[in-house]
């Protein structure tokens, strides 16, 4: 059985539902319950540190979304057996892309650090294009 946690509310559908963060705490806060509600119905301890790194990839994921995608569109959570799956939709169609964190001239940059923990962390990463413009970033983390 999959819980499923998102934005889009439809009539006759079991799953629960939660609104559109706008904020990443919003996002952490909606993570952190449906990976609660999943271990809690199936009686299995949740591992911290994997909650954590789920935790920090919802945060990049949705910090990115609203510093670089012009704002969060669509936000899902899907808590399988062992996974988590976080989707986060924005305006933007531009792919994200890796800087060297340091410039021409020596200096470090700020920032530039959110898609590599992303891409570290989750087990699985993909971009996709959204038919009216924008795109859909989905990633894996394993919980435990």
């Amino acid at each position: 059985m999959r819980e499923t946690y998102g934005t889009n509310a439809s009539p006759g559908l079991r799953e629960p539902r939660r609104t559109l963060p706008c904020r990443p705490a919003d996002a952490r806060r909606t993570v952190r319950q449906a990976v609660a509600d999943r271990c809690g119905a199936r009686a299995v301890p949740c591992d911290d540190v994997a909650l954590e790194d789920a935790l920090l990839v919802t945060s990049e994921l949705t910090t990115n979304a609203i510093l670089h995608g012009g704002g969060i569109t669509g936000f899902d959570v899907d808590v399988d057996p062992g996974t988590v799956r976080v989707t986060v939709c924005d305006r933007s169609d531009d792919v994200p892309v890796v800087h060297d964190p340091v410039d021409d001239r020596g200096r470090f940059r700020l920032g530039g650090r959110g898609w590599p923990i992303v891409c570290r962390l989750a087990r699985d990463v993909s971009v996709a294009g959204l038919p009216c413009g924008g795109k859909r970033i989905t990633a894996v983390v394993p919980l435990g």
